[in-house]
């Protein structure tokens, strides 16, 4: 098969990188090349890697219209008790000794570091971003590259510094090329985030991007039925917003994400320390 043309090539990609903010990731992908093509790296990138995921409908392009998985979704664990304040450190580290040198799914195959989590075992606030990239898997902590120095800014807008807040992924292993995590990679690992989450308690959780919603709220639906409100979820308040590595290729809708980490910031009392980057 002849190479496809870089101008075509890149058009595509953006196009998938559009319907993947948006959340619409179950579409007829078709072969274009006989290598993979990928978007930026960090996160939230789309992977055309010619798999038919299912045939586009009109319904699934209505804004705020619910998108069923391809697969059923894990049910989430129950609730666990609540960890003391003073235990809550060494509870998560039982948590990364019970992952171990985890090999529960293919994505460790090409991993260089297992990426756990960071920041404060009792944060008000945690992030949920969706799988590490090139960056993180050699430094072994999440938001570290590019989106991250952006996560870093967003953060300190928010008046708060990012040692006092906690950051993991739904996936603690890059996938390859940086794609998105598939159902079965997710589900593997999603109940060690859940985990995670019942330790720390935040009041606020901040979910990054259309891959870390999904898996939180067990609904795949478009951003933009998601965004703009605060959703229930473990005990904590829940929003929805963009990846950074989203608003890194697409700056104007950095607004859009400020308004939606406004809210973060009412339900914590907090005000803001600089203007948004």
């Amino acid at each position: 098969m002849p190479s496809i043309d870089p101008a075509i090539r890149e058009a595509l990609e953006a196009r998938l990188r559009f319907y993947r903010e948006l959340g619409l990731t179950d579409f007829y992908r078709r072969l274009v090349d006989s290598k993979t093509v990928t978007a930026s790296p960090e996160s939230d990138s789309v992977d055309v890697a010619g798999h038919a995921e299912g045939q586009a409908t009109e319904q699934n392009f209505q804004e705020g219209t619910p998108i069923p998985p391809r697969k059923p979704m894990q049910a989430p664990p129950p609730v666990a008790p609540e960890v003391s304040p003073t235990n809550r450190a060494a509870a998560l580290q039982l948590i990364r000794e019970d992952l171990g040198d985890c090999t529960r799914c293919a994505l460790h195959k090409g991993r260089n570091q297992i990426v756990f989590a960071d920041g404060d075992p009792n944060a008000r606030l945690l992030f949920v971003g969706e799988g590490p990239g090139a960056d993180e898997d050699a430094q072994g902590l999440p938001f570290v590259g590019r989106a991250g120095q952006l996560l870093n800014n967003m953060i300190a807008a928010m008046g708060l510094k990012r040692e006092e807040v906690y950051i993991a992924n739904v996936v603690k292993c890059r996938p390859p090329q940086n794609r998105t995590p598939e159902p079965d990679e997710a589900n593997t690992c999603s109940p060690f985030l859940f985990r995670q989450i019942d330790v720390v308690r935040p009041e606020v959780i901040v979910a990054l991007g259309a891959t870390a919603a999904t898996y939180l709220l067990g609904q795949r639906q478009p951003l933009a039925g998601l965004r703009g409100r605060i959703h229930s979820f473990r005990g904590s308040k829940l929003i929805v917003t963009y990846h950074p590595a989203f608003l890194l290729r697409d700056p104007r809708q950095k607004k859009e994400a400020w308004a939606d980490l406004q809210i973060a910031m009412r339900e914590l009392g907090l005000k803001a320390r600089n203007s948004q980057d």
